[in-house]
């Protein structure tokens, strides 16, 4: 018999415990600085140099890239490497479900990827360690070697638009799947949020993960309020022992 395909959805949660903050939770960046919001909203970015200055900056005091998969993201790819058919859609840029094991092409980045930069006017890609290389060098606000065009990280900032293939991609695993588990998200921005509502619409058991409370959770076959560090895990242990 045929195992069922398995989708997860994860938000900030699940990368909390590798040291990488929430935005919007109780304790969140934005909540401390709201400020901060300016160095990720595009129209800020592009408009106003002292804000891309900050924002690189931010990124290079920060570390993220040193960042370490944590026990949620290597169950994740225990689970693909069980048998079991996974497919991850994410909301973060962290890049930390492929360092930990899952293959690329099974992970949906929903909202870009930190771990790269891209031009905006020339749309050339690098590596988001050579940006910062130039950072520490003592290049505040790194232009694009090509063609001179402002470079921002390839993620999609407050104000730009999600990828209309990446989020098709999603959306076709969210009615293909037998099982939806929304990890470490509050499914309240949509069209994210969204895709937990298609799955179960289309027949999954849908599985919520989360501290807080969800506009989802009514819908949900389960809900599980636990710390996902252990809880994840646990679950995703079962899934694979059918």
């Amino acid at each position: 018999m045929a195992k069922p395909l398995v989708a997860l959805l994860t938000g900030a949660g699940v990368s909390t415990d590798s040291g990488i903050p929430d935005y919007r939770g109780p304790k969140g960046l934005w909540r401390r600085d709201p400020e901060a919001e300016k160095l990720v909203t595009y129209e800020y970015y592009m408009g106003d140099p002292e804000i891309r200055r900050r924002s690189w900056r931010m990124r290079w005091e920060t570390g993220v890239l040193g960042a370490e998969p944590n026990a949620a993201h290597r169950a994740v790819a225990e689970l693909e490497r069980s048998g079991v058919p996974v497919r991850v859609i994410t909301q973060n840029v962290d890049g930390l479900h492929q360092l930990a094991g899952m293959p690329a092409r099974k992970v949906y980045e929903l909202h870009g990827t930190a771990r790269e930069f891209v031009c905006t006017a020339c749309h050339v890609r690098g590596p988001m360690e050579e940006a910062l290389a130039r950072v520490e060098a003592g290049e505040a606000d790194p232009p694009c070697v090509r063609c001179g065009g402002i470079l921002k990280p390839a993620t999609v900032m407050f104000g730009e638009r999600l990828d209309p293939v990446v989020l098709g991609e999603a959306a076709a695993v969210a009615k293909a799947c037998q099982v939806f588990v929304a990890a470490g998200t509050r499914l309240q921005v949509q069209p994210a949020a969204g895709l937990a509502g298609v799955a179960a619409d289309h027949g999954a058991r849908l599985i919520v993960v989360n501290a807080e409370p969800t506009p989802y959770d009514d819908l949900a076959d389960e809900v599980v309020r636990d710390p996902i560090g252990t809880a994840l895990p646990a679950l995703l242990r079962a899934l694979a022992a059918g």
